[in-house]
């Protein structure tokens, strides 16, 4: 299997058959493979790097899915950034045989200055807090990474080391509060742009964006909770010693964020309940049954047409919406009912 490590392991320990989360990897492996070799001449500059989000930065592409991109900088504004950007988006638009969401979030410039510093108040537009939290959630550089990599650790820098509280040796306290408030807000955001789209596009594509909302959009923001519990957890390198260095917390941090949403629950699971429990294993199984459901093209249309009047009869969406409860339940046992999540979700996540 070409499955990332902890899921592999994952799989061998508990007897798990991730088909569909396998060959959406693979798809993910060669899409990416195609857009380094295409776009290797385009962006020659250490200063900025091509990133993409969405489905092919997390592993889980499919024939039917857009490729969201940004040419990010992380130096001066220059007059040749346009003609770059239009260069990159006329090769991904034939790549991936279509353009990016309607919104205006990705296929365009995107500048560290905004994302490092405007973190909060009435300038944190909602392109902003969405640019940087998928930044830090799900990204994947195409080429050069060092614009990308000095931008992800300026971010951290601000969330943690502007954060009194992180690292307070009388506590023990290695949870970033802010980031932590940053990651929920963004989830609260995608729920009610959720019912925004809805209204705005007139219905059209509701069901399947429902669908994704309970599981991909919803993964996102319990693997932004998994990575501020990382030192807790154990999961970042060299923080069992709760009296290291802060710096050595960020580092940490960066390395468990470069995962994927789904390989870092994955490892979060086999650390804290390495045995096989039914309602965890659901977790994944009904993950894979998810990515299943986009790679069905015929599936997809009949979600992408659905107007509600039709939720309730058609088999297609309650079957997704059932799904979407296993992947639920899964998520409340490992964070209201296994320690040490349990005790950091009621002492960071609720109140």
């Amino acid at each position: 299997m070409t499955l990332q490590s902890s899921i592999n392991q994952l799989c061998d320990k508990w007897g798990l058959n991730l088909d569909h989360i396998d060959r959406a990897q693979k798809d993910s492996d060669e899409t990416v493979v195609e857009l380094e070799k295409r776009l290797c001449d385009i962006n020659p500059r250490n200063d900025t790097s091509i990133v993409v989000f969405g489905s092919l930065a997390r592993g889980e592409f499919s024939a039917k899915s857009d490729i969201d991109w940004t040419l990010l900088i992380d130096g001066a504004a220059d007059s040749n950034h346009l003609e770059t950007v239009l260069e990159i988006g006329r090769i991904v638009d034939e790549v991936a045989g279509k353009s990016p969401g309607q919104e205006g979030v990705f296929g365009n410039l995107t500048f560290s200055h905004e994302l490092i510093h405007l973190i909060g108040g009435q300038d944190d537009t909602n392109f902003n807090t969405t640019q940087r939290n998928l930044l830090l959630l799900e990204s994947k550089v195409i080429g050069d990474s060092a614009a990308h990599k000095r931008t992800i650790r300026n971010i951290l820098n601000r969330y943690i080391l502007e954060d009194t509280s992180y690292g307070d040796h009388s506590t023990y306290d290695h949870v970033p509060r802010f980031l932590l408030n940053d990651f929920a807000r963004y989830w609260r955001t995608m729920a009610v742009d959720f019912a925004y789209k809805r209204r705005r596009r007139q219905q059209a594509g509701a069901a399947l964006r429902n669908i994704k909302l309970r599981m991909s959009r919803k993964l996102l923001y319990v693997t932004g909770l998994i990575s501020c519990f990382g030192c807790e957890l154990g999961l970042c390198f060299n923080t069992e010693n709760k009296n290291c260095p802060v710096e050595n917390c960020i580092r940490g941090m960066e390395r468990l964020i470069s995962f994927s949403p789904l390989e870092i629950l994955a490892q979060t699971v086999l650390k804290i309940s390495p045995e096989r429990q039914d309602v965890l294993a659901g977790l994944f199984e009904s993950y894979n049954d998810f990515i299943g459901l986009l790679q069905d093209k015929d599936a997809r249309n009949i979600l992408n047409n659905l107007t509600p009047d039709q939720y309730a009869e058609n088999s297609v969406f309650q079957d997704a919406r059932r799904n979407s409860h296993r992947f639920r339940d899964g998520l409340d046992h490992l964070f209201f009912e296994v320690e040490p999540l349990k005790t950091l979700t009621r002492k960071y996540g609720v109140f």
